[in-house]
């Protein structure tokens, strides 16, 4: 039997309370994984402070060093580690690959990030009192750093946490979702042969609810960085007092797309970004507006290319959809479109389960208020809806409690400008899906979809701490 046990100070360390993990896809077993409990959080933590003395002594090529190696040995298994994402994800392999690409490109980005923690000069004599002084400042590591990660990037999105941590001279205590351990505990094997100290990287897997408060509430830990749903993000950041806290919430991610637009160019485009990873993406496009006057071609052509994805086993190379992470969420995303129709919206394709799989489904007639509108549906389902103004678009999309990444499609460049403007998000993507992501770029929403920023060089800047020095420079 394949038993994992925890990551604690370097060792693999076996429970005797445990939990079978299955395949997404199929329900077969792949490993037995051990489940820790706050004894075991405290230990890692401990062992976390205890690596701090010696990660804060590093010095920047040193922990630069250590993440190019990192980049080496994924790049090394890059196949292998793919293949666990099938396993325990139910990541399409294309799709798996795409992640593990983009996981080294954002350690080799934390890795250059190391070696460019910069200070400034402060103009000490810009006010009366401050002749005859030079200031400064610098960042410090802060210490133990909490993260706690998804189930849908399980490779990419600790990367995001580990990687900037790491690159500032903190320790981690990684909470991987309990869908995905396996990824984590890979992860944090891989930085040990690269190098880091023993319980610089730490890892307890088991349930979130047994274990946010010995995690969230120890006072050794001086950052929380979190992805997830926005009712465990708003405990956390109350529970969080003080503290620095960086959160990755829900969103409902909408499209604009203006009447000047050649829709042979990206219809395929919008495909991908309300499909991909059966929409279990926190950027997935879920709502798109489309001008009226293209509205009904749009519709016809987004139907037709949706026909087109192959929908089944993930380990095959032509899979584009495969199963949604849990029965559970199976459940949700049925009973909201379910709910949408007797609503009045109309099924343009999909919109009932295949066992384990949710097909991709285009919904039309779609109302604000529509669960399937409103709320985040993390599933393979997208609302086309039709607009008479630019403006009305606007106010539409901005009719929600989320602001992460939000797009528009137009060749004006008024229009364009405008809508950055007026639209309320974190990121807004001209010309481009609002899925679009590069790991350097700055990252986070507004409202219920965040707070704080990721992207390597904005987390190593929650991740540190601001010193100002000054000297005087005579007696």
């Amino acid at each position: 039997m394949n038993i994992k046990g925890l990551f604690i100070n370097g060792e693999s360390v076996i429970k005797q309370r445990t939990y079978d993990l299955r395949s997404p896809y199929n329900g077969e077993s792949i490993a037995t994984i051990s489940m820790a409990d706050q004894e075991d959080v405290n230990r890692a933590i401990d062992g976390a402070q205890a690596a701090f003395e010696v990660m804060k002594e590093m010095h920047a090529y040193q922990r630069s060093e250590i993440l190019l190696r990192v980049v080496q040995i994924f790049e090394e298994r890059k196949e292998e580690l793919a293949r666990v994402l099938v396993q325990e994800a139910g990541k399409p392999i294309r799709t798996a690959r795409g992640e593990i690409d983009r996981t080294i490109a954002t350690y080799q980005l934390a890795a250059e990030e190391a070696k460019r923690i910069y200070g400034e000069t402060i103009p000490m004599d810009a006010a009366p009192g401050g002749e005859n002084r030079i200031g400064f400042t610098w960042r410090e590591p802060i210490g133990v750093v909490v993260a706690i990660s998804p189930f849908n990037f399980p490779f990419n999105l600790v990367a995001h946490k580990l990687g900037p941590a790491i690159a500032a001279g903190n320790t981690v205590v990684l909470k991987p979702a309990e869908q995905t351990p396996l990824s984590a505990y890979l992860t944090a094997e891989i930085f040990q042969q690269a190098g880091l100290p023993n319980g610089a990287v730490q890892v307890v897997a088991g349930s979130g609810r047994e274990l946010s408060d010995a995690l969230i509430m120890d006072p050794r830990v001086k950052k929380i960085t979190f992805t997830g749903s926005s009712q465990v993000g708003k405990a956390i950041k109350a529970k969080a007092g003080l503290r620095k806290v960086t959160l990755e919430l829900g969103s409902n991610s909408g499209l604009i797309v203006e009447p000047d637009v050649p829709l042979e160019k990206v219809i395929q485009r919008c495909v991908e970004g309300a499909f991909s990873f059966a929409g279990q993406v926190c950027i997935s496009l879920q709502r798109i507006y489309v001008h009226e006057s293209i509205y009904e071609d749009f519709s016809k052509r987004f139907i037709e290319h949706t026909k087109q994805l192959k929908v089944g086993d993930p380990s095959e190379e032509t899979t584009d959809i495969s199963a949604m992470i849990s029965s559970q969420e199976l459940e949700r995303i049925e009973s909201w479109v379910t709910e949408a129709v007797k609503q009045g919206a109309k099924i343009g394709i999909g919109g009932a389960r295949n066992g384990t799989i949710f097909p991709p489904t285009v919904l039309l007639n779609v109302k604000r208020d529509m669960a399937v509108s409103c709320q985040e549906t993390f599933a393979p389902v997208v609302s086309i809806v039709p607009y008479k103004k630019l403006d009305q678009a606007i106010n539409m999309v901005n009719d929600s409690v989320y602001g992460l990444n939000v797009g528009i499609y137009t060749q004006n460049i008024i229009n364009a400008l405008h809508a950055a403007r007026k639209l309320e998000s974190g990121g807004v993507i001209i010309n481009d899906i609002p899925t679009f992501r590069l790991d350097h770029m700055p990252y986070g929403g507004v409202k219920e979809s965040g707070y704080g920023r990721e992207g390597i060089k904005y987390a190593v800047e929650e991740m540190t701490e601001l010193k100002f020095v000054t000297m005087k420079t005579t007696f």
